[in-house]
């Protein structure tokens, strides 16, 4: 790794390190999790978390969180970009019946601590959550992802985001999980981070997947082994502020 690039992530990952850097001028979905600190809503959060960081956020306010300690039926109209009205309500019931029934960390455990690979605890708790609830539409299954196989080459980009938010603690991410070693985390990657990734010199690979997802987070490891997912916001401010001209 170029020297001047292993310097620039360090500077950039402490400079981030603020809860100054979410906020509705820099909207983040971490800033409406931070509020609640709560595993569930995290995840409906995290799972939310695609397209338009604004539109993200604006969404994510408009959803009356109470709803996973109601047992009445969910009559409220929501609508997000690939989710129709009933996927939405359909979601937050699954949320509903994972939180009566079980915390996310201990079901996410369950597979996680067998080999310590991250990629086991997201097949036992996406498998639980596609058992809770028999609904199946394409908005609904995009929405959780597919269970996690060998040949599944996604990047989970969502649900990495959310293991890096209960996992790691600092003045961004919330550390609500104990059974997870940071260590083991995998970086978040998406088409932008993926991009800066390669432009750095961090990615090699020419395909955006779970194999790209790997290298970046072995790059990271080289700066910082215990702990290589602290330099994933960074790389995603440095892309998005354009701080660097390619």
């Amino acid at each position: 790794m170029n020297e001047n690039i292993y310097e620039l992530l360090k500077e950039e990952a402490k400079k981030r390190d603020s809860e100054d850097e979410l906020s509705y001028e820099k909207p983040d979905p971490l800033m409406i999790a931070k509020k609640y600190s709560d595993e569930y809503i995290s995840l409906i959060c995290a799972l939310f978390a695609y397209g338009n960081a604004k539109q993200i956020v604006k969404f994510l306010d408009s959803l009356d969180f109470s709803l996973l300690d109601n047992s009445q039926d969910i009559i409220e109209k929501y609508y997000y970009r690939f989710q129709s009205n009933q996927d939405v309500i359909e979601f937050l019931n699954t949320m509903r019946l994972l939180k009566k029934k079980t915390s996310i960390e201990t079901r996410f455990n369950e597979g996680y601590k067998i080999r310590q690979n991250v990629m086991d605890g997201l097949e036992s708790i996406i498998s639980y959550m596609y058992e809770v609830n028999p609904y199946r539409s394409r908005g609904y299954e995009f929405l959780i992802g597919k269970i996690p196989t060998a040949k599944n080459s996604s990047p989970y980009k969502r649900w990495h985001m959310y293991l890096r938010w209960m996992v790691r603690h600092d003045n961004l991410d919330m550390g609500l999980w104990n059974c997870v070693d940071k260590k083991d985390l995998l970086v978040p990657l998406d088409t932008h981070t993926f991009k800066v990734g390669k432009k750095l010199g961090l990615i090699e690979r020419k395909s955006y997947d779970f194999k790209a997802v790997l290298e970046l987070t072995e790059s990271f490891r080289k700066i910082d082994f215990n702990d290589p997912v602290k330099y994933d916001f960074a790389l995603y401010r440095i892309g998005q502020e354009k701080k660097l001209e390619f």
